[in-house]
């Protein structure tokens, strides 16, 4: 158990279906850690929050246009019900700054995050400046609802969290830690449907293993996302100036 002075990292959900949280996450080394109180999650129903009979949550577009709006009032009485949680809140939406390792490290060194899940076309723009949310993307695709975003957001930071992986070393080597993706792993058998362990491997040599894998992560990172490679040479470069 977390010691008694120790905060645990708090998600707090807001959103339609609060019934698809945990998830995933309530599996595995995300919901051991949930168990220990590593993390926890708050669950809240934005319906709850709406003023008629019928827990209306939506209206029609002003100046027409396909699909319904999340209605500003309904969603921020839901705001309402979680203000003085710790961390930012965020909103998951396409035209937000797309999630990578850093931000989700900066969310994970942070005390929680509170994270607003939007359905149909989306929430009304005033609630959301106002509140001055955070929109964040997890990547140029549609999902159904924020739901699924969110719950991506939560496992890259949650693995983050201190005592959640074992091995410390894992999520050091992982791919984006060093700006590159990871080099290729391989295990036993040592030789496969006549396709071998590459030999240096296999050397005990560790200078040279890690020379291969450096140059095998670096060869991938330069044909797969030149967008990536680029970054990572001008910090690289930047390094040699010492910038």
């Amino acid at each position: 158990m977390l010691d008694s002075v120790t905060a645990s990292w708090k998600a707090t959900v807001l959103s339609l279906h609060p019934e698809m949280f945990p998830g995933s996450l309530g599996l595995s080394l995300a919901g051991k850690a949930l168990e220990k109180g590593i993390w926890e999650l708050e669950k809240v129903d934005i319906r709850d929050f709406a003023y008629d009979k019928h827990r209306t949550v939506d209206a029609i577009p002003f100046g027409g246009g396909a699909g319904l709006v999340m209605r500003p009032d309904v969603v921020d009485a839901a705001l309402d019900s979680v203000t003085g949680n710790a961390g930012p809140v965020i909103y998951l939406s396409p035209r937000g700054r797309l999630l990578d390792q850093s931000l989700a490290k900066e969310l994970a060194a942070g005390p929680g995050v509170t994270l607003l899940c939007g359905r149909y076309e989306g929430i009304d723009q005033r609630v959301l400046d106002a509140r001055e949310v955070i929109e964040v993307s997890v990547g140029d695709y549609i999902l159904s609802g924020g739901e699924q975003a969110a719950l991506i957001l939560m496992d890259a930071v949650i693995r983050l969290l201190p005592g959640v992986m074992g091995n410390k070393e894992s999520a050091d080597e992982e791919s984006f830690e060093t700006g590159l993706l990871e080099y290729p792993l391989y295990t036993r058998p040592a030789e496969w449907q006549d396709r071998k362990v590459p030999e240096v491997l296999s050397s005990g040599h560790h200078g040279k293993i890690k020379q291969w894998r450096q140059e095998q992560a670096e060869n991938i990172t330069r044909e797969r996302r030149p967008d990536l490679w680029e970054k990572y040479l001008d910090k690289r470069n930047d390094t040699k100036l010492g910038h």
